[in-house]
């Protein structure tokens, strides 16, 4: 499932394995890609390669920084993504 055209990430609504193809609808077309890993239900997949310091999109929204290169079809969660917390001292 993809929400926004912004993300680079969709989320598996059942479980997927490594070489499975996953189909999915972005802005009104069907988008294939091919599942590098398993994916857990309700995890995220890159839905293009995502390069380490990017943040990573889901729904709209920033969720994280790639904390290494992800490739797409890879399963993106904690071992490859990192906290993106804003500085709010320095907007004060």
């Amino acid at each position: 499932m993809i929400i926004d055209g912004k993300d680079n990430v969709a989320v598996a609504i059942e479980p997927i394995a490594k070489g499975d193809t996953v189909t999915y609808l972005c802005d009104g077309q069907d988008v294939t890609l091919t599942a590098a890993q398993d994916i857990t239900i309700y995890h995220k997949l890159a839905i293009r390669d995502i390069p380490a310091g990017e943040p990573v999109v889901k729904y709209g929204e920033h969720i994280g920084v790639a904390s290494r290169d992800i490739k797409t079809g890879e399963h993106v969660h904690e071992h490859n993504v990192g906290s993106h917390r804003e500085n709010l001292e320095a907007k004060a």
